[in-house]
């Protein structure tokens, strides 16, 4: 007879459940609290929900962080809505996005109907400030995952080239190119190799048939979203598209929607670059997803709808094909995450996610952003706290913002 000690957690046998206020202040308290980007978040949730609460095991949770990399959009928000849907089924899906997202959100609206003051003295120097932080944080996080996931010199070959092809050809339809490129890549070089699998299976499912309506949804809104904005004149639709074409597309973790997002809002007009660099700047010093940076820019653009109701639409639009994703991905991933090929083909596609983000540190990032040789300095000691020093994010944000008013009025 094995002893009590001996059983997994209850919600790991059986998907025990909670409802959904439980759901939503536990994960509300992570929002509030969880700073430093997704693979702090995911610390974060296994202290939580593994160590703490015992709502799934180790390897179980495992399992559902190699999914959230595994598809594209949010890594962090994606588990932490997986582990919602196991505490509470879809209404407890539900209430940890909410709880994770809600907080960082709230700021960023915020932050949006205050960014038309930031356009002079003090606050252009502010706005320096804020951009010269994105570029520390960006060069940090293509440090951390050139040295992960780009190991060895076919995928640090796969990174470069990535990142030569996305300057000499700067487009999204290039973006999505050398990701394709990288998964074929990564499935012929490392077809066969085990990379750690693990004989257990996930303890929890969604249902099937609600897995295959959150597939098909999915694609239907990635195809006939385009075709909408082609057939109207809605500005609300052209934004909803861009946004859930970026959250359909980005692989790698919030950093890496910063080119598609770029290259969506800027060269039409409907933000500047100023006011993109400084949203993305105050995301940076903000817990929870980095994706609430979509609220930012649906609510400050200049075409309506903006305000509230453009960044609630941007901030839907933007996480809701991550979350389709998982819901219609659980009952298949435990198949899936065995195939060789599927792990393979990974490999590539994290090594040109690399590229992706080290040519977005160029452009816009550096271009727009480093100008003089006090900015570099500046950029670099912002750099140095983040990686060496080990600084909170929010401490670097407020010490590089009052750097930058400094250097503006010298």
């Amino acid at each position: 007879m094995s002893s009590t000690a001996d059983r997994p957690p209850a919600a790991t046998r059986a998907g025990a459940p909670g409802s959904f206020f439980e759901v939503l202040v536990a994960f509300l308290r992570l929002g509030l609290t969880s700073f430093g980007g997704p693979i702090a978040h995911l610390s974060y949730f296994r202290e939580e929900f593994v160590i703490r609460r015992r709502w799934i095991d180790e390897k179980g949770y495992a399992d559902l962080v190699a999914l959230g990399q595994f598809l594209p959009g949010p890594a962090s928000s994606q588990v932490g809505f997986a582990l919602g849907l196991l505490r509470g089924g879809a209404a407890g899906g539900v209430a940890a996005w909410v709880g994770f997202t809600f907080p960082s959100a709230v700021v960023m609206l915020l932050a949006a109907h205050g960014a038309e003051l930031a356009v002079g003295g003090t606050g252009a120097g502010v706005v320096h400030g804020l951009k010269l932080v994105a570029v520390a944080v960006v060069a940090q996080a293509v440090w951390g995952m050139a040295a992960s996931l780009c190991p060895d010199r076919p995928r640090a070959t796969i990174a470069v080239l990535a990142t030569a092809a996305l300057l000499l050809l700067p487009s999204t339809f290039t973006q999505v190119g050398v990701i394709l490129a990288g998964a074929m890549a990564g499935f012929a070089l490392y077809k066969g190799d085990q990379m750690g699998l693990t004989d257990m299976a996930l303890s929890f499912q969604a249902p099937r048939g609600g897995a295959v309506a959150a597939l098909v949804a999915f694609l239907a809104l990635f195809l006939g979203l385009p075709l909408l904005t082609l057939a109207t004149d809605s500005h609300a639709v052209a934004m909803a598209e861009a946004f859930y074409r970026a959250g359909s597309l980005v692989f790698g973790g919030g950093h890496v929607v910063l080119p598609l997002l770029e290259r969506a809002y800027v060269p039409p007009g409907w933000v500047t670059a100023d006011e993109f660099l400084a949203g993305y700047g105050v995301a940076q010093a903000l817990p929870g997803p980095l994706f609430t940076f979509a609220a930012f820019l649906g609510a400050v653009q200049g075409p309506a709808p903006n305000g509230l109701l453009g960044g609630i639409i941007g901030l839907l639009a933007v996480s809701l094909p991550g979350l389709l994703l998982v819901y219609g991905m659980l009952p298949y991933w435990d198949r899936l995450r065995h195939r060789p090929s599927a792990r393979a083909a990974l490999q590539g596609v994290n090594a040109a996610v690399v590229g992706v983000l080290a040519a977005a540190l160029y452009n816009p990032i550096w271009t727009s952003s480093v100008l003089t040789g006090a900015d570099f300095a500046v950029a670099l000691l912002a750099f140095a706290a983040l990686v060496w020093w080990r600084v909170p994010v929010w401490v670097v944000v407020a010490l590089t913002a009052a750097a930058g008013t400094i250097v503006a009025a010298v």
